[in-house]
This record gives structure tokens, C-alpha cells and sequence, in this order.
């Protein structure tokens, strides 16, 4: 394990293992444990590169990097109707190596394994996770298990198996998490994402990546951000963001940090329902039914401590949208040439109604590209071509 040390920031327990806090546990409560906040004084914004090794001192990891060139992602403005009263961009992670947000993750946790001397690393997976897995070991020279079920889309099965990883399949995702931690315990493999229940969130280390989207947003945007809009589940990229936010105000680097908002489909919505309550206690201890949505890669049952935290800490929110809303902005953006996966759009869906309600500059988190889940996606139907001939000028 690399020498940065972890601990839980809810009860102060320091962390043995990636299972998240053992005493949090004990209550119900899934609580993640962190390495110290990076220290960035004497650093500048103008001349930070981007990416997760773009400040290789912010990070709580020893030796190499593992990198496939993730991060520096673009920023795409979206129109608004004529006359509204702030801006829409999404920030699209679909850009990075694999695709998704989760090779800014991926890359630093697979750095952590080599330095902790690890030769496998395993991830429990939806998709992207797993795909960023694969790729990052596979750069590293480490075998990679990812532990999935068969609701996994075809195309991220397909780039799972395609990066040489080996997918092991069980019914559902608490038969994957099952299988994941006997593996872990049995055969001391590294674990790159979460197995434990309640959820705290994934790999400590790993998470840290995160961090810079909020450095690149600082960078490109400065002071101007009134709200960033992240799809969230377990809220690992929600509070790397925050964290990051938090380390650029501390040094100065950044005059206060957005207000950060969670976005989830409702069919499973544990965030929004845990703000609907007022007592601190209840919150932590919210419980919603699991029901899947287009938006695959979103819903949990239970909200992780370190997403309320967050929120919090930068005064945010948590809004649910209903399928049809969500789908429609897929839909919607792919008109405009963005082509998001569905739990993009639900970011972006509500990024819409939060500068319609607030005004501002608001930016939503594109997670990954469109290409990772293509089934059920609605076409427009094609028209009929006439002659060539009447189409010449």
C-alpha cells in the first residue's frame, strides 16, 4: 500500500483495507476513507496541464505513473432557449482513453497497486469502471479480474474482453460484490473499486484522480462557476470533485467553490430523498427501493457518507429525474452532435433545470460517451432519398 495513510473522515478511524470504515460499518453506515488533503500552495492554474498527473504532488501515490493520456477533456457549450438567463456546459469525460471519467480513477488506483507490489487487481463493475480497469492494468503488465453480470451492456463487454481482462459473471451485483471480496481475501488481490455493503466507495487512492476535473474546471472557468451537476451513485467522482474544489480555495487558488449537485434517475434516488430529511442522523441512514433506469450505471439504495459530505461542504443539492426527462436530453443532445450514455443525460437534464431555477454558469459532468450503451436508443426514422440526379446544384 503506498505510505499516504488513510482515514475515515466521519469517526477518525484510520483504514486497514479498501472495505471502507469497519466502525461506520457497524452502524449501517458506508463511510470511505481518505488520504490527507494535498497541499497545492505555490502552485498556478495558468499553467496546470491537466489530467490527474498534471500535479503529480497531489496525489497520495509513490513511483510511475500509469497513464494513457486522460483528463484535459473539453468543454462543450449547450444552447439554451433564447432569453434564458445563465449557460449549460457539459464537461464530456467520454473524451478520456476508454471513454469515461473513470480512467482518471483508474489510472492512479492501477499506479497505487504497482507501487503496493500487487500482480492482479480487481474491479466490481457496471461497465466503465471496469473497461478503465482493464486498460490501466493491462498498461501496467498486471492481470486484471473485473466481476460483473450478465445486464452489463454489450459494447463495455465487448472492451472489457477486447483489453484482456478476465470477466467473471454472477446474477447480480450483490453476487459480484460477494465474489469479489472472497477473491480479495483469498488471494490478496488489489481492489480498484467497492465490495463491501453498505457501500462506502471505491479505492481511497484511486478516487483521488477525480480531483482533476475540478483543477481543469478551475482553470477554464475560474470564479465563474456558480454549480457543477455530477451523476452520481456512489459519489466517488461527486466528492473527488469537492475535495479538489476544496484545495484549490485553501491555497488560495480559487475564490470559493461551486455549489455541487447530485444528479440521479429516480427510480433510484437515495441523495434526494436523504436532503428531503433534515436531521444529519437520518440522512446517513437513508434507505430507497433499487430500481434500474436506462441510466444503468446510476442507483444505489443507500447514499455514501463521503457524497453527503460533499454536499454539505458546497452548500449543494440533489435533484431525480424520471426516465422520460433524461431520455428526452439524450435524445436532445445527440440532435446538437453530443452523444452522452443515459446517465450523462440525467447530469445534464437537471444542469438544464438548475439554470433555468438559478441562473449562473453551470457545468454538467458528461460521464462517458454514448457508444457504451447503444441498445434502446431511438433513432429518428429515415426519410426517403430522392433521385441523385434532382440533388445536383
Amino acid at each position: 500500500m503506498p505510505s499516504t495513510p488513510l482515514h475515515c473522515p466521519r469517526c477518525g478511524t484510520g483504514a486497514e483495507d479498501f472495505s471502507g470504515c469497519g466502525a461506520c460499518r457497524a452502524e449501517g453506515i458506508g463511510a470511505n476513507p481518505v488520504p490527507p488533503l494535498a497541499e497545492l500552495s505555490g502552485l498556478s492554474l495558468r499553467t496546470y496541464p491537466g489530467g490527474p498527473w498534471g500535479w503529480p504532488s497531489a496525489l497520495p501515490v509513490t513511483g510511475e505513473p500509469v497513464t494513457l493520456g486522460e483528463g484535459g477533456t473539453p468543454n462543450v457549450r449547450v444552447p439554451l432557449p433564447d432569453g434564458a438567463d445563465g449557460e449549460l456546459w457539459v464537461k464530456y469525460e467520454g473524451a478520456n482513453p476508454t471513454g469515461s471519467h473513470k480512467d482518471r480513477a483508474m489510472s492512479v488506483g492501477v499506479a497505487a497497486a504497482v507501487a503496493a507490489g500487487a500482480d492482479t487487481v480487481a474491479a466490481a463493475s457496471s461497465g466503465n469502471a471496469g473497461a478503465a480497469a482493464a486498460a490501466y492494468a493491462a498498461r501496467a503488465g498486471l492481470r486484471c479480474v473485473v466481476f460483473t453480470t450478465d445486464e452489463v451492456p454489450e459494447p463495455l463487454r465487448a472492451q472489457i474482453d477486447a483489453l484482456g481482462a478476465v470477466r467473471v459473471v454472477r446474477k447480480d451485483s450483490s453476487a459480484r460484490n460477494a465474489a469479489m471480496r472472497e477473491a480479495v481475501e483469498r488471494f490478496g488481490w488489489y481492489p480498484l473499486t467497492s465490495f463491501a455493503s453498505p457501500s462506502p466507495g471505491g479505492n481511497a487512492y484511486a478516487n483521488e484522480g477525480y480531483k482533476s476535473v475540478a483543477y481543469e474546471i478551475a482553470r477554464d472557468f475560474g470564479d465563474r462557476v456558480s454549480a457543477v451537476v455530477v451523476p452520481t451513485s456512489r459519489a466517488d467522482l461527486l466528492s473527488g470533485i469537492e475535495r479538489g474544489f476544496r484545495e484549490l480555495r485553501t491555497a488560495g487558488l480559487l475564490a470559493r467553490v461551486p455549489r455541487l449537485v447530485a444528479a440521479e434517475p429516480d427510480a433510484a434516488a437515495p441523495f434526494t430523498a436523504a436532503l428531503a430529511r433534515s436531521a444529519p442522523a437520518e440522512q446517513e441512514r437513508t434507505s430507497v427501493p433499487y430500481r434500474p433506469s436506462p441510466a444503468f450505471s446510476l442507483g444505489e439504495e443507500r447514499p455514501t457518507w463521503q457524497g453527503l459530505d460533499a454536499l454539505h461542504r458546497s452548500d449543494g443539492s440533489a435533484v431525480a429525474v424520471p426516465t422520460e426527462v433524461f431520455m428526452a436530453e439524450h435524445q436532445s443532445l445527440g440532435a446538437q452532435g453530443l452523444f452522452l450514455e443515459p446517465s450523462s443525460a440525467v447530469g445534464v437534464a437537471v444542469a438544464r433545470r438548475w439554470v433555468r431555477e438559478h441562473g449562473g454558469l453551470v457545468i454538467a459532468v458528461g460521464t462517458a460517451t454514448g457508444l457504451k450503451a447503444t441498445a434502446g436508443i431511438r433513432g429518428v426514422e429515415p426519410t426517403a432519398i430522392p433521385e441523385l440526379s434532382r440533388l445536383t446544384p
